[in-house]
């Protein structure tokens, strides 16, 4: 175990240092976007900048990587990191800002990338399950520590600003100076979205889904807590316990989704969605100790819900379909989260700030509805498919589960499935 974890040290250490400038960085920027005065809708425009690059990097980045490798691709990206960063401390305007953000998601995507590639050719059948578990904690507590960050500082200037600028930069040097021999280059695959929802309806619709509610509450989480008079540290404690409950749940979701249909599983998670979040909704005005309980709950479905697509994808596949289908997914995941913040912005900005609950209850009623409909136009498919294992994502930030889908492809020699076997439909 400990020589599992050396080989993989400097890979740890590159995604903590980047995972606290990306909490500080996710954190800092609403909260600054709100000092300035701008509407919900300019905020969740900046956030769109954001998911557009994140996608795009998804599909382009590969490409670099094939052509010069991961290390010179990762030194790029988070010079790119840095540079986006401290030009939104430099230049305050919404409208320069919807372009540094959309740099700052197409660096970190590509970042993800190369870390997660990297991490992927280390691992064994054996160490999977603990080096991943190590990967889910060490993002975690970056992503909580990062945002602990913005209490200590002062928004309304550009100290923290340079102190993310300065953290991504830092984040460069365990894996540039690393002496471990470099990752295959990525798996390029075709995407095909519309044959993908042919063979798995519920699939593509949960993602998109999944991808909508992630974005908006990745992007509008932080306006959130400062319209409702939360302070910064509780407004991060309230990021946090949201987060916590997401990487609580991920195992017993897991768990039960490799027992049973996994569209009922889906099902639960979507009531349990409405419920929490309608919770908060009533409890908006509440002490911060009940906004942290009842965001736990609300974590504790939002982000598991992707990996259940994605679970359920590859239930239906054939071993050489894999990577094509987690790219689907990846896309459709992306599209899903560029829409998110444009349809809550404005009417967070009609309904004040509690209706961002409103709008993801909404989308979880029907992540719910289409998943009880596609049971019964299909029925339960129980020993009808051979299950793939249920894979439990790092800490979520907008994309990043469809990169982890992309990455965490599980090779056709891991997998014993008949292959003449025709798919079914669900």
């Amino acid at each position: 175990m400990l020589a599992s974890l050396r080989s993989v040290f400097s890979l740890m250490l590159s995604t903590l240092l980047m995972m606290v400038g990306f909490g500080l960085a996710s954190y800092v920027l609403p909260v600054r976007s709100v000092i300035e005065g701008w509407s919900t809708l300019t905020i969740s425009l900046i956030a769109t900048g954001y998911t557009l690059g994140f996608t795009l990097s998804c599909i382009i980045t590969p490409k670099f990587v094939a052509r010069v490798g991961h290390v010179r691709v990762f030194a790029a990206l988070i010079t790119l990191l840095s540079i986006a960063i401290l030009m939104c401390g430099l230049v305050i305007d919404w409208r320069a800002w919807i372009v540094f953000r959309a740099i700052s998601g197409f660096a970190i995507a590509g970042s993800y990338l190369v870390i997660e590639s990297w991490l992927n050719e280390r691992v064994t059948n054996e160490n999977r399950g603990m080096l991943f578990s190590c990967y889910l904690i060490t993002t975690m507590v970056g992503t909580i520590g990062g945002q602990y960050l913005v209490p200590l500082g002062d928004p309304t200037n550009s100290s923290l600003f340079i102190l993310c600028g300065v953290l991504f930069s830092l984040a460069l040097l365990p894996t540039a100076l690393s002496s471990s021999a470099m990752p295959a280059p990525p798996v390029q695959a075709s995407f095909d979205v519309p044959g993908l929802f042919r063979r798995s309806p519920v699939a593509v619709v949960g993602a998109f889904l999944a991808g909508a509610m992630s974005g908006a509450w990745l992007n509008l989480g932080g306006v959130f807590t400062q319209k409702i008079g939360l302070s910064t540290a509780e407004g991060a404690t309230l990021l946090a316990a949201l987060l916590a409950g997401s990487a609580i749940s991920q195992i017993p979701i897991g768990r039960a989704s490799d027992k049973m249909d996994r569209r009922i599983v889906m099902v639960g998670c979507g009531i349990a969605g409405v419920v929490s979040c309608l919770a908060m909704v009533a409890f908006s005005g509440s002490s911060p100790l009940v906004l942290y309980v009842i965001a736990a709950f609300v974590g504790s479905v939002l982000f598991p819900i992707y990996a259940l697509n994605v679970a359920h994808a590859n239930d239906l596949a054939r071993p050489n379909e894999y990577v094509e289908i987690s790219s689907g997914m990846m896309i459709t995941y992306g599209i899903g989260t560029i829409s998110g913040p444009l349809m809550v912005g404005p009417v967070m900005d009609r309904f004040g700030p509690a209706s961002l609950f409103m709008v993801i209850a909404v989308y979880f009623a029907l992540y719910a509805a289409y998943a009880a409909w596609r049971i019964a136009q299909r029925g339960h498919t129980d020993g009808l498919v051979s299950k793939s294992d249920f894979q439990a994502n790092t800490v979520p930030t907008p994309g990043t589960e469809a990169v982890n889908a992309m990455n965490q492809a599980v090779r056709p020699s891991e997998r014993v499935e008949d292959d003449t076997a025709p798919p079914q439909s669900s």
